[in-house]
């Protein structure tokens, strides 16, 4: 696991330890970043349930303006720590709580974000619950995009087969309006509901 392009490129991450994490791959990370290129310069990063922080230190390497990382593990915070010392990011903070406390914590604080990341265990019901609470939170700029990472076999059953993530993510708001599939992950791109 490596950052792959930016300030940090090359830099090898430290992912917890344990079974919990499950990093995203080199391969669809690259994937990803291609398709959000033009959103990160400058952009306020929320990387949620961030494991390694790997995403959001590769936003921070592409120029990300800040990034906040949410996770409640203690193998995640100290790798996170690491890595972060590693590429030697200061414009980065970590809030080791659940998500549902983290993102109220940030609302509290009137704080807002252009790209959120969500990557939480897959098959928990975790994400329906992480998006509306975002969504009810209001953290996401007028402007911002939520992806959501999510096991490609189980995002496509819940997206096109019964439709439960979308509906939900109506209802809180929010619309699903792209999936990128790259081998066994699926990424979700939602924005918000206008008018």
């Amino acid at each position: 696991m490596r950052v792959i392009a930016g300030v940090a490129r090359r830099n090898l991450l430290t992912a917890p330890t344990g079974t919990a994490t499950r990093p995203t791959s080199d391969r669809a990370k690259e994937s990803l970043f291609n398709i959000i290129a033009s959103l990160v310069p400058n952009a306020r990063f929320l990387d949620v349930f961030a494991g390694s922080g790997a995403i959001g230190i590769e936003a921070l390497s592409r120029g990300a303006k800040e990034a906040v990382f949410v996770d409640n593990s203690p193998a995640a915070h100290a790798a996170i720590m690491q890595n972060l010392t590693k590429t030697k990011f200061a414009n980065a903070r970590i809030i080791k709580s659940g998500a549902e406390l983290a993102i109220k914590t940030l609302a509290a604080e009137s704080k807002q974000f252009d790209i959120i990341f969500l990557d939480p265990p897959y098959g928990t019901g975790l994400l329906a619950q992480t998006l509306t609470t975002i969504a009810t939170a209001e953290i996401l700029a007028e402007n911002g995009v939520i992806i959501a990472e999510d096991e490609s076999h189980t995002a496509h059953g819940e997206y096109r087969e019964n439709n439960c993530i979308a509906t939900h993510s109506l209802e809180a708001g929010l619309a699903l309006t792209s999936t990128r599939t790259y081998g066994r992950t699926s990424f979700l791109f939602y924005t918000p509901v206008r008018g």
